[in-house]
């Protein structure tokens, strides 16, 4: 457990003493106690998603993100709402629009980040223009200080502030510090000359004490609390001032240039105009875009390969007025003549590209090899008249050390994230890694700017803040935090006295590189090391199913870390790396982590690094299997084809030993399946013998085209009728349909780990059709998990590469196939029934994974009167073998419960259910009752 809390999204790592999952306050003031007594301390923690080490040290990580998750009360009146400090932001603002409310700041990460870890970090996003930052909107907050005592911050009269300081109490004594401090006018002058430009909004360089020598009438100190990174107090609940719903009317102008000098200088311009958001995205971040399957989708509207784009959103109550409102901005960036391409996006079109611009932290994590972009000056704000000259400086000093640094996301405020392209696992790159942090720190000193604006001090920049403030106001803060925490108990070494931020690092300097051999071939990664070592703890593996997408489906049913697709990257990094066996796959560390993982592909498509995790998975399945042995009943389910093999002469028999109460309960009983399972019945012939019946009623010789269909294990078995259906409506529709008798796909042993057995499938299956395989004709596939197989694991398993990749390309899912061809005309709706139809369909994990739903859409919806709708239901939760087995099954019908189950129990039971996948349908079946037809059987049954 503790290798997981090791490291956050930062470059840093450092193994904690325990990790802690509080329920109740009572629960945190023992911590309190207890790291008072034993001198050790306490490091809260949300999401994990903090860029500069806020998260990690050598005491205890107290994880608040599993219980204190509570929105406690909403105020109408005031605009007001109290939380508890693991409410995702998110899922916040979902709450309050009913009321027409939401919270504002608006991080990338806004899916899974919390509105502790926002409080603590003062974080922005890119609404700050508009909205400010989390210091302006929190206005109380309720603290377990560090004698255990609870404290309630809030604003205060002149009189109540008095009150305080006459306090007896930990409490008092804080308010009597500070008070005395910042009374004076010669400290009120320092920090007034020393701190950064007031009207650098994002500004979070050590403590806020500059937020507090203004305050004549009201005097809060939840300002100087947010943005202090849990060091002063741990945070309880927290009482956020919310804004009312921004007007529902937007335009996006996506401006594209040909440098980044260009679109900076179009900043201040475009600022002009009442702007929501101003955003930028430079070449680096969106070449990284290229080779996610997620992003490909959401970068359709960029034209050309711009070195820049600035993203500005304007917002109204009506579409008129917007259209003005994009027109006018339109019209001055014309008139800049910096532009070469000014792009309106709207409603959908503004999602993908927000979706594309959120991305971008995580898709640095795709830079193969050990250079990665990385975090270190990455928060500079600076005035926006400042802006230009100081990038361009900037850039110069880059130049200076050979780097091509990344620039991205909030120009409109002032604050770019730049990153230079390091490798920390080299000397010279940890050195040059302190030399750029350092000449950066005096360049932003230049400017009077914030060396961090939203992103937090943590450790990387926290030792620069004496530098950047001067030693006066530093010695200021230290008090500050001794008055608070005079036993030093939260979160030391970040703010002040802080930890050396070349130390401490996430990978060993000038390290022997471990040598591991597997029999998956990782090499477009560079090694399964690498491909473990691009998850950058971004997080996105935490978002829930509320918020789309599938990944991770472990992780929305438990609300563990330890079942996130970061958490199997993060221990398998560490064991790989760090191990002293000669087997480094062989610890039960790993294979708690990895048993929760439904394979279901997400991960490959939607982290924004594209770490495959169940690939990763199998290789450790194979690799501890060799150390450890493979059980029977892993064996049992890896050869499922041999038993349906074995079982398909005597249907009868088979099916009544699986159906009957008294023999079915035995056999789960011996396999360890799930006692409220229902078992898969075989079909009364196998859809090859079913085969050779049909093709002797073909009497067409004129075909559109020639197609094979991939007999696979299921459909040849257990879904004949589909693989009939299939076969009928492609002859129906003038293709002539060849069924050679191949190999099962190998889907199984790939599940189980058994790599070898997979890797001879594999290989049977490209030698079989290497030469039967063309443009001319494809392979067509019914089931997901099986014919994807060709496309994914082939590539990695095939000792013919070469051929597994030509036919790869050639290799497309039944309802790919169908959807091209309506595309192309060659399969029209007049050939189909005009009944009314309504369907909802629910597409299997790696059709979403590796393909789209689109295409079962478009096949379902081709009737001209069928009305189609895709549940956005993520995974189902069966995952093959994973939903059967006793201790999984919980957590298999929790996933489904998520989306999938409800929204088919609403159905009406008129509305078909469609669903592609075998293992879809059986947990629809058994979660719901209600039975799902694959798209192809329901088109079939719609033939005129």
């Amino acid at each position: 457990m503790k290798r997981l809390y090791a490291t956050d999204a930062s470059v840093y790592r450092m193994l904690p003493l325990a990790v802690a999952f509080p329920k109740s306050i009572s629960d945190i003031k023992k911590l309190v106690a207890f790291a008072s007594k034993n001198k050790t301390s306490l490091i809260p923690r949300t999401a994990g998603t903090s860029l500069a080490g806020q998260c990690v040290g050598t005491g205890i990580v107290v994880d608040v993100s599993k219980y204190f998750t509570k929105i406690l009360n909403i105020n109408e009146t005031a605009q007001t709402v109290t939380v508890q400090p693991g409410v995702v932001r998110d899922e916040l603002n979902n709450y309050l629009k009913p009321f027409g409310l939401f919270f504002g700041p608006n991080t990338s990460t806004s899916n899974r980040c919390m509105i502790g870890g926002m409080v603590g970090n003062n974080s922005s996003g890119t609404t700050s223009i508009r909205y400010g930052v989390t210091r302006d909107k929190v206005i109380e907050l309720k603290t377990i200080l560090s004698d255990g005592s609870e404290a309630v911050f809030a604003e205060l009269t002149q009189e109540t502030l008095q009150n305080k300081t006459e306090l007896n109490t930990l409490e008092g004594e804080i308010y009597k510090t500070i008070v005395s401090e910042l009374s004076s006018e010669a400290t009120q002058n320092e920090i007034i000359n020393s701190f950064p430009k007031p009207e650098i909004h994002r500004r979070n360089t050590g403590y806020a004490i500059d937020e507090l020598i203004n305050t004549t009438e009201a005097f809060n100190l939840c300002k100087l609390l947010t943005g202090s990174e849990g060091t002063l107090a741990f945070t309880t609940e927290i009482t956020l001032k919310l804004d009312k719903l921004p007007p529902i009317q937007s335009i996006m102008v996506a401006a594209h240039f040909n440098s980044i000098n260009d679109c900076l200088k179009a900043v201040e311009p475009v600022m002009q105009h009442n702007l929501f958001t101003c955003e930028m995205m430079d070449k680096t971040i969106l070449d990284c875009t290229k080779n996610n399957k997620t992003q490909t989708e959401n970068r359709q509207f960029i034209q050309g390969d711009p070195e820049a784009i600035l993203m500005c959103e304007v917002k109204a109550e009506s579409l008129n007025a917007v259209q003005l409102q994009a027109n006018e901005l339109i019209k001055t960036l014309e008139n800049t003549g910096l532009s070469y391409a000014n792009i309106s996006l709207k409603k959908e079109e503004i999602h993908k590209a927000n979706e594309l611009r959120k991305a971008g932290l995580g898709l640095l994590g795709n830079i193969i090899g050990d250079k990665k972009a990385v975090a270190c000056i990455e928060d500079t704000a600076v005035a926006l008249p400042d802006l230009a000259n100081y990038i361009s400086e900037f850039t110069l000093l880059m130049e200076s050390y050979k780097q091509d640094a990344v620039y991205y996301a909030h120009a409109g405020a002032g604050e770019l994230h730049l990153r230079p392209i390091l490798n920390l696992k080299k000397a010279e790159d940890a050195v040059l890694f302190r030399k750029i942090t350092t000449d950066v720190a005096t360049l932003v000193k230049k400017y009077k700017g914030s060396f961090s604006g939203e992103h937090g001090d943590g450790i990387v920049r926290a030792e620069f803040i004496k530098y950047m403030i001067g030693d006066t106001n530093y010695q200021l803060l230290k008090r500050i935090k001794s008055t608070f925490d005079p036993g030093n108990i939260f979160n030391p070494g970040k703010i002040v006295d802080a930890f050396p931020m070349d130390k401490n690092l996430r990978y060993q300097i000038d390290r022997e590189e471990p040598e591991i051999e597997t029999l998956l071939d990782f090499s477009a990664s560079q090694g399964i090391l690498r491909e473990a070592e691009k998850c950058n703890g971004s997080g996105d593996c935490r978002k829930l199913p509320e918020f789309g997408g599938t990944m991770c489906p472990s992780y929305r049913a438990t609300r563990d870390e330890k079942d996130t697709t970061r958490a199997r990257a993060n221990v398998l990094r560490e064991y790989l790396t760090n191990s002293e066996k000669a087997n480094k796959f062989d610890h039960e560390e790993l294979k708690e982590v990895f048993d929760l993982c439904l394979s279901c592909k997400a991960c490959a498509s939607e982290c924004p690094s594209s770490v495959d995790v169940a690939t990763l998975k199998a290789e450790f399945q194979y690799q501890y299997q060799k150390t450890n042995g493979t059980s029977l009943r892993t064996k049992l389910f890896a050869y499922n084809n041999k038993l349906n093999t074995i079982g398909s002469p005597f249907p009868s028999l088979t099916n009544f030993m699986f159906s009957n109460g008294f023999t079915s309960k035995i056999i789960k009983k011996t396999l360890g399946i799930a006692s409220e399972r229902s078992l898969p019945l075989i079909s009364s012939k196998s859809l090859y013998k079913e085969f050779q019946l049909i093709k002797k009623e073909i009497v067409k010789n004129k075909f559109i085209k020639t197609v094979y269909l991939f007999n696979d294990e299921f459909t040849n078995y257990l879904d004949t009728s589909i693989g009939v259906d299939t076969v009928t409506l492609l002859q129906a529709l003038n293709y002539e349909v060849k069924l050679v008798k191949n190999n099962e796909s190998g889907r199984a042993f790939i599940s189980k780990g058994l790599l070898e057995q997979a890797k001879k499938v594999a290989n049977a299956n490209v030698t079989l059709f290497k030469n039967l395989i063309s443009d001319y004709t494809p392979l067509l596939g019914i089931e997901p998990s099986a014919i994807l197989t060709f496309r994914d694991e082939y590539i990695k398993l095939a000792e013919d590469k070469a051929s597994a990749k030509a036919i790869a390309k050639n290799t497309f899912l039944i309802e790919e196939f169908l959807s091209n061809e309506i595309s192309i005309g060659n399969i029209k709706p007049s050939q189909f029934t005009s009944e009314e139809k309504v369907i909802k369909f629910h597409g299997h994990c790696h059709q979403k994974a590796q393909s789209n739903q689109i295409h079962s859409f478009n096949v379902l919806n081709l009737p001209k009167n069928y009305k189609v709708t895709i549940i956005p239901s993520g995974c189902c939760g069966m995952a093959g073998s994973f939903g059967y087995e006793k201790e999984h099954y919980k957590v298999s019908m929790q996933v489904g419960e998520q989306t999938l189950f409800p929204a088919i129990r609403k159905a009406d039971i008129n509305i078909a259910i469609s669903a592609n996948g075998t293992s879809c349908r059986h947990q629809i079946k058994d979660g719901t009752n209600r039975v799902a037809l694959h798209p192809v059987s329901v088109l079939k049954a719609a033939l005129k």
